[in-house]
Protein backbone atom coordinates (compact mmCIF):
# COMPACT_ATOMS: atom_id res chain seq x y z
CA UNK A 1 0.00 0.00 0.00
CA UNK A 2 1.31 3.41 -1.16
CA UNK A 3 1.98 6.46 1.73
CA UNK A 4 -1.20 8.16 0.01
CA UNK A 5 -3.10 4.93 0.30
CA UNK A 6 -2.29 4.56 3.48
CA UNK A 7 -3.19 7.97 4.87
CA UNK A 8 -6.52 7.82 2.65
CA UNK A 9 -7.45 4.14 4.83
CA UNK A 10 -6.43 5.50 8.32
CA UNK A 11 -8.33 8.58 7.51
CA UNK A 12 -11.45 6.60 6.60
CA UNK A 13 -11.61 4.80 10.16
CA UNK A 14 -10.49 7.77 12.35
CA UNK A 15 -13.60 9.73 10.25
CA UNK A 16 -15.92 6.95 10.84
CA UNK A 17 -15.46 6.14 14.44
CA UNK A 18 -14.61 9.54 15.87
CA UNK A 19 -16.13 11.89 12.55
CA UNK A 20 -15.01 14.69 10.77
CA UNK A 21 -14.73 17.43 13.35
CA UNK A 22 -13.02 15.74 15.85
CA UNK A 23 -10.17 13.80 14.16
CA UNK A 24 -7.13 15.83 14.17
CA UNK A 25 -3.96 15.29 11.17
CA UNK A 26 -1.89 14.53 14.32
CA UNK A 27 -3.94 10.86 15.29
CA UNK A 28 -3.14 10.07 11.45
CA UNK A 29 0.11 10.87 11.16
CA UNK A 30 0.84 8.35 14.44
CA UNK A 31 -1.79 5.93 12.73
CA UNK A 32 0.38 6.17 9.52
CA UNK A 33 3.49 7.05 10.72
CA UNK A 34 3.80 9.75 8.29
CA UNK A 35 5.01 13.22 9.08
CA UNK A 36 2.00 15.75 9.06
CA UNK A 37 4.02 17.62 6.34
CA UNK A 38 3.59 14.79 4.29
CA UNK A 39 0.32 14.10 4.48
CA UNK A 40 -0.63 18.24 3.37
CA UNK A 41 2.29 17.47 0.64
CA UNK A 42 -0.80 14.26 -0.55
CA UNK A 43 -3.48 16.56 0.72
CA UNK A 44 -3.81 20.38 1.25
CA UNK A 45 -6.27 20.61 4.33
CA UNK A 46 -8.35 17.82 6.02
CA UNK A 47 -11.40 18.83 3.93
CA UNK A 48 -9.37 18.06 0.91
CA UNK A 49 -8.70 14.27 2.89
CA UNK A 50 -12.24 13.69 3.44
CA UNK A 51 -13.38 14.73 -0.04
CA UNK A 52 -10.52 12.35 -1.75
CA UNK A 53 -12.41 9.71 0.63
CA UNK A 54 -15.62 10.00 -0.91
CA UNK A 55 -14.15 10.30 -4.57
CA UNK A 56 -12.43 6.79 -4.48
CA UNK A 57 -15.60 5.72 -2.23
CA UNK A 58 -17.68 6.30 -5.41
CA UNK A 59 -15.48 5.14 -8.03
CA UNK A 60 -15.36 1.51 -6.19
CA UNK A 61 -18.82 1.60 -5.77
CA UNK A 62 -19.12 1.97 -9.71
CA UNK A 63 -16.57 -0.37 -10.49
CA UNK A 64 -17.83 -2.92 -7.80
CA UNK A 65 -21.25 -3.11 -9.53
CA UNK A 66 -20.03 -3.27 -13.08
CA UNK A 67 -17.79 -6.42 -12.80
CA UNK A 68 -20.81 -7.78 -11.11
CA UNK A 69 -22.90 -7.06 -13.62
CA UNK A 70 -20.37 -8.10 -16.58
CA UNK A 71 -19.87 -11.80 -14.07
CA UNK A 72 -23.53 -12.41 -13.93
CA UNK A 73 -24.80 -11.34 -16.84
CA UNK A 74 -28.58 -11.33 -15.80
CA UNK A 75 -31.27 -12.84 -17.77
CA UNK A 76 -33.99 -10.70 -16.07
CA UNK A 77 -34.45 -7.62 -14.84
CA UNK A 78 -35.78 -8.93 -11.68
CA UNK A 79 -32.71 -11.22 -11.40
CA UNK A 80 -30.48 -7.96 -11.71
CA UNK A 81 -33.19 -5.94 -8.96
CA UNK A 82 -32.57 -9.16 -6.51
CA UNK A 83 -28.42 -9.72 -7.24
CA UNK A 84 -28.09 -5.97 -7.35
CA UNK A 85 -29.82 -5.79 -3.34
CA UNK A 86 -27.62 -9.00 -2.65
CA UNK A 87 -24.58 -7.43 -3.44
CA UNK A 88 -25.06 -3.90 -1.66
CA UNK A 89 -25.61 -5.66 1.88
CA UNK A 90 -22.45 -7.44 0.96
CA UNK A 91 -20.61 -4.39 -0.26
CA UNK A 92 -21.63 -3.28 3.21
CA UNK A 93 -20.19 -5.65 5.24
CA UNK A 94 -16.73 -5.28 3.08
CA UNK A 95 -16.83 -1.70 2.91
CA UNK A 96 -18.01 -1.25 6.57
CA UNK A 97 -16.22 1.84 7.57
CA UNK A 98 -16.77 3.93 4.77
CA UNK A 99 -20.55 2.80 4.90
CA UNK A 100 -20.34 4.00 8.57
CA UNK A 101 -18.81 7.62 7.35
CA UNK A 102 -21.62 7.74 5.24
CA UNK A 103 -24.42 7.32 7.74
CA UNK A 104 -22.50 10.18 10.14
CA UNK A 105 -24.03 13.10 10.43
CA UNK A 106 -21.46 15.59 9.69
CA UNK A 107 -20.97 14.67 6.53
CA UNK A 108 -23.75 16.39 5.50
CA UNK A 109 -23.05 19.04 7.65
CA UNK A 110 -20.31 19.34 5.40
CA UNK A 111 -22.22 19.47 2.66
CA UNK A 112 -24.00 22.71 3.22
CA UNK A 113 -20.67 24.70 2.88
CA UNK A 114 -18.79 22.55 0.87
CA UNK A 115 -19.96 22.08 -2.62
CA UNK A 116 -18.20 19.26 -3.81
CA UNK A 117 -18.72 17.64 -0.64
CA UNK A 118 -22.36 17.68 -1.82
CA UNK A 119 -21.56 16.68 -5.03
CA UNK A 120 -19.64 13.32 -4.11
CA UNK A 121 -22.32 12.31 -1.44
CA UNK A 122 -25.13 12.72 -4.49
CA UNK A 123 -23.30 10.64 -6.90
CA UNK A 124 -22.76 8.05 -4.14
CA UNK A 125 -26.43 7.97 -3.99
CA UNK A 126 -27.46 7.96 -7.48
CA UNK A 127 -24.81 5.54 -7.76
CA UNK A 128 -27.01 3.39 -5.90
CA UNK A 129 -30.50 4.17 -7.09
CA UNK A 130 -28.83 3.93 -10.77
CA UNK A 131 -28.27 -0.04 -10.17
CA UNK A 132 -31.84 -0.27 -9.31
CA UNK A 133 -33.41 1.88 -11.46
CA UNK A 134 -31.63 0.01 -14.39
CA UNK A 135 -32.80 -3.65 -13.26
CA UNK A 136 -36.39 -2.13 -13.19
CA UNK A 137 -36.25 -0.63 -17.23
CA UNK A 138 -34.86 -4.11 -17.98
CA UNK A 139 -36.97 -6.09 -16.19
CA UNK A 140 -40.27 -4.02 -17.82
CA UNK A 141 -38.65 -4.16 -20.88
CA UNK A 142 -38.08 -8.27 -20.54
CA UNK A 143 -41.67 -8.28 -18.81
CA UNK A 144 -40.52 -9.52 -15.31
CA UNK A 145 -41.12 -6.46 -13.84
CA UNK A 146 -44.35 -4.24 -13.63
CA UNK A 147 -45.13 -0.80 -15.61
CA UNK A 148 -44.64 1.44 -12.69
CA UNK A 149 -42.47 4.58 -12.34
CA UNK A 150 -38.79 3.09 -12.58
CA UNK A 151 -36.93 5.73 -10.65
CA UNK A 152 -39.09 6.67 -7.60
CA UNK A 153 -39.57 2.58 -7.17
CA UNK A 154 -35.54 2.53 -7.15
CA UNK A 155 -35.85 5.15 -4.83
CA UNK A 156 -38.34 3.21 -2.11
CA UNK A 157 -35.95 0.18 -2.57
CA UNK A 158 -32.56 1.61 -2.32
CA UNK A 159 -34.47 3.11 1.04
CA UNK A 160 -35.30 -0.08 2.49
CA UNK A 161 -31.92 -1.92 1.94
CA UNK A 162 -30.26 1.32 2.92
CA UNK A 163 -32.32 0.92 6.31
CA UNK A 164 -31.08 -2.62 6.99
CA UNK A 165 -27.55 -1.11 6.37
CA UNK A 166 -28.29 1.50 8.77
CA UNK A 167 -29.21 -1.03 11.56
CA UNK A 168 -25.81 -2.95 10.86
CA UNK A 169 -24.35 0.54 11.44
CA UNK A 170 -25.81 1.58 14.97
CA UNK A 171 -25.74 -2.53 15.72
CA UNK A 172 -29.87 -2.31 16.36
CA UNK A 173 -30.63 -5.66 13.90
CA UNK A 174 -28.71 -8.21 12.30
CA UNK A 175 -29.48 -6.47 8.50
CA UNK A 176 -28.56 -10.50 7.10
CA UNK A 177 -31.72 -12.00 9.20
CA UNK A 178 -33.82 -9.77 6.93
CA UNK A 179 -32.42 -10.30 3.85
CA UNK A 180 -35.00 -12.95 2.43
CA UNK A 181 -37.70 -11.03 3.76
CA UNK A 182 -36.02 -7.99 2.19
CA UNK A 183 -36.34 -9.65 -1.24
CA UNK A 184 -39.82 -11.78 -0.61
CA UNK A 185 -41.39 -8.09 -0.24
CA UNK A 186 -39.46 -7.12 -3.42
CA UNK A 187 -40.77 -9.48 -5.77
CA UNK A 188 -43.99 -8.61 -4.64
CA UNK A 189 -44.22 -4.94 -5.05
CA UNK A 190 -42.62 -4.90 -8.31
CA UNK A 191 -43.52 -8.27 -10.25
CA UNK A 192 -44.82 -8.55 -13.07
CA UNK A 193 -48.60 -10.63 -12.51
CA UNK A 194 -52.20 -9.92 -13.92
CA UNK A 195 -53.54 -11.08 -10.69
CA UNK A 196 -51.66 -10.18 -7.12
CA UNK A 197 -52.23 -13.71 -5.38
CA UNK A 198 -54.31 -13.09 -2.12
CA UNK A 199 -52.10 -11.15 0.67
CA UNK A 200 -49.95 -10.19 -1.40
CA UNK A 201 -48.91 -5.97 -1.22
CA UNK A 202 -50.93 -3.92 -3.50
CA UNK A 203 -48.12 -2.02 -5.35
CA UNK A 204 -50.45 0.32 -6.34
CA UNK A 205 -51.25 1.67 -3.21
CA UNK A 206 -47.84 1.63 -1.98
CA UNK A 207 -46.13 3.43 -4.60
CA UNK A 208 -49.56 6.00 -5.29
CA UNK A 209 -47.18 9.17 -5.43
CA UNK A 210 -47.95 12.03 -7.46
Amino acid sequence: MSKKDSILHAATILFSHKGFKDTHMSEISAMTGAAEGTIFYHFKNKEVLFLSILEKFKRDIIDEFERYQEEMNFETGMDMLEGSLSLYLSLAEKMEERFLLLHRHDAYELAKVNSTCKEYLEAIYNCFVNIFEKAMTMGQKDGSIRDMPGRKTALIIFSMVDGLIRFNTYDLYDAGSLYNDLIDICRRVVKNQDILEHGDVNADEVFSIS
